[in-house]
């Protein structure tokens, strides 16, 4: 089995637990990503977040590639 080509580390900040807001910092990126809720999933855990960002979902659905 050959060596792994590149691992990722991750450091993630619950910012906002009761709007389900999270910022994610993604290895050398400066940056964060922001996760959060919208439409249908904010319906679903029945909160209305000041600002909406994408769920966790939309992230891997978008790396898949769909």
């Amino acid at each position: 089995m050959s060596d792994p080509i590149a691992l990722t580390s991750i450091t993630i900040f619950q910012d906002d637990t009761k709007n389900k807001v999270r910022r994610a910092y993604i290895g050398e990126f400066p940056d964060p990503v922001f996760y959060g809720v919208h439409g249908g999933v904010k319906q679903f855990y029945g909160v209305d977040p000041e600002v909406e960002y994408p769920s966790t979902l939309d992230h891997i659905v978008a790396a898949a590639g769909g």
